[in-house]
């Protein structure tokens, strides 16, 4: 078995996993797979350490599978789109599973919010920290009680929010940041944490509506492998996303262009 490293662009993706009639993540990575010879679907053993959303990024989404020795991630991304970029890989045991053996996953969200208050934002991640029943923060109905590490800190006018947990239920991580954020903006009081970690259902207005995707990168999942980073790969990954970041600076910039001249 050998596990791959995986970054990807989220938006023009219908999440990670696949789907009949609409591009995934997954769809991309099989489809490398077929084209390489490695198995003419999922490859023996195939796993992945999470799914993400629609229009969620990653830069550590974790594959594994019973791969050749010559499927370098180098190699791999030879017939990957530019937007999935493979760039270490690790070996592992004949057992392993790449999200039965996570140790832990761990997301960044980065919150635009001006007029934050960063000591509120910290106020409400410390209550939300811990072990405690998220079943209000997620349509789940099972696996709702999950022990959640948290930070945040303030990038210019952003609330940048990193949860860590062994695993996280639907939703979840959107929901808690959606509600930092009214805490830290004022739009509600840090007793509506308390409120949502309470037994009672939130129903209608009381709830909580996820926080947009886009914003959300699967940051980390944590394994006890070595993971190698493959030079080559690891450089078109990088060349991949600069020019993704120039191209969304240039665009921001347009917007802000219009914006300004409509004022």
């Amino acid at each position: 078995m050998r596990a791959f490293r995986v970054a990807y662009d989220g938006r023009p993706f219908h999440g990670f996993q696949r789907q009949p009639d609409v591009s995934t993540v997954e769809d991309a990575l099989l489809d490398a797979c077929r084209a390489l010879g490695v198995a003419d679907d999922a490859p023996e053993g195939y796993a992945a350490a999470g799914r993400t959303d629609a229009g969620v990024s990653a830069v550590a989404q974790t594959v594994a599978f019973a791969a050749p020795d010559w499927l370098t991630p180098a190699a791999l991304n030879s017939e990957l789109p530019a937007s999935v970029r493979a760039w270490a890989s690790a070996d592992a045991g004949p057992e392993f599973h790449a999200t039965h053996d996570a140790l832990f996953r761990e997301y960044t969200y980065h919150c635009y919010a001006p007029r934050a208050n960063l000591a509120l934002a910290k106020d409400a991640l410390d209550r939300l920290s811990g072990e405690h029943d998220f079943h209000n923060l997620t349509p789940d109905e099972e696996g709702t009680v999950r022990d959640l590490r948290t930070d945040v800190l303030r990038d210019g006018d952003y609330l940048v929010v990193t949860l860590r947990a062994g695993g996280f239920a639907r939703n979840l991580v959107r929901r808690v940041v959606a509600l930092v954020r009214a805490v830290a903006t004022g739009e509600a009081p840090v007793a509506k944490v308390d409120r949502v970690l309470s037994p009672e259902p939130l129903d209608g207005p009381e709830g909580v509506a996820p926080a947009p995707a886009h914003p959300l990168v699967l940051t980390d999942v944590g394994y006890d492998l070595d993971f190698a980073v493959n030079d080559e790969a690891a450089a078109s990954a990088r060349e991949v996303f600069a020019d993704l970041r120039v191209e969304r600076e240039a665009g921001a910039r347009v917007a802000g262009e219009i914006d300004d001249r409509l004022r």
